[in-house]
């Protein structure tokens, strides 16, 4: 199963009801047992979904009827982070083994198929002009870059996994954000991607815990209540933001006009 998300202006997010908000931006039920299922949006045409094996293998879906191809790879490429159990993911006939965490860039043209029966992956693919090689990429052995502080409550650590340096992609970017115990606050002080969409999957939240996340342009923003596995678009044209009532990482993932990681706009808390 697949829904189509569709482009917004920055103007209907501003008279947007909650339930508009959520119809455009959140993504959700992306993780159910035995199934692959996904959200393509027609921001930079960037796409994620999710994939719960189980007892046995999900293949990735052509989903020929959005993406026009007769495999889902054939002009894009693909992240994958396992949010479950460890399992491993096929990539034409070769295994790759991923505990919690970790990550697997495949390249343009390739097949792939997820196995594991405590596994869940969230995958997010975009297009790609030219293939590059298939590269796990292990949170235990990626160097995290420390932000924030405790007196500010928004202390973490960022894992840049694919982030247009030392792996080679045609533009996509993705990692793991991992908020300190005691810290909410996530990308705090805001930013802008005027060039590019973001998109923010959280995880690891306790059931009953929840992330508040803030969206819209500076000056116009508005808040998204989302839960463990839950996904959000972020347009070029807003910021992105969340406080939490727990423990929680996110997976960031960006494609657009460039892989610049450090092209972004700050954006500062007198502006919001």
């Amino acid at each position: 199963m697949i829904q189509v998300r569709y482009s917004t202006s920055p103007a209907s997010a501003e008279t947007a009801t909650t339930a508009d908000l959520r119809e455009s931006f959140l993504v959700s039920d992306l993780f159910v047992s035995g199934e692959a299922r996904g959200t393509y949006t027609h921001d930079d045409r960037l796409l994620v979904g999710g994939a719960v094996p189980a007892d046995g293998e999900v293949g990735l879906p052509a989903w020929t009827d959005v993406l026009g191809t007769d495999s889902h790879l054939e002009g894009r490429e693909l992240g994958v982070i396992n949010v479950g159990g460890a399992g491993h993911v096929v990539v034409d006939g070769e295994k790759f083994e991923l505990e919690h965490l970790d990550g697997l860039f495949v390249g343009r043209g390739s097949e792939v198929t997820f196995v594991g029966t405590d596994a869940a992956y969230y995958f997010v693919s975009a297009p790609a002009h030219t293939a590059y090689p298939t590269q796990v990429l292990r949170h235990s052995e990626v160097e995290p870059v420390a932000l924030g502080s405790a007196a500010a409550a928004n202390e973490r650590n960022l894992f840049r996994y694919v982030w247009g340096q030392d792996v080679k992609t045609a533009q996509l970017q993705f990692g793991v954000t991992v908020i300190a115990s005691g810290s909410v606050w996530n990308t705090f002080p805001p930013h802008l991607h005027d060039r590019r969409t973001e998109i923010y999957c959280y995880v690891d939240l306790d059931e009953s815990d929840r992330v508040f996340h803030f969206m819209g342009k500076p000056g116009e923003t508005r808040h998204l209540v989302l839960r463990n596995r839950e996904a959000v678009i972020s347009p070029p044209w807003s910021i992105h933001a969340g406080a939490g009532t727990g423990s929680y990482a996110f997976i960031w993932a960006m494609a657009g006009e460039n892989n610049v990681y450090t092209d972004l706009s700050p954006v500062a808390v007198d502006d919001l």
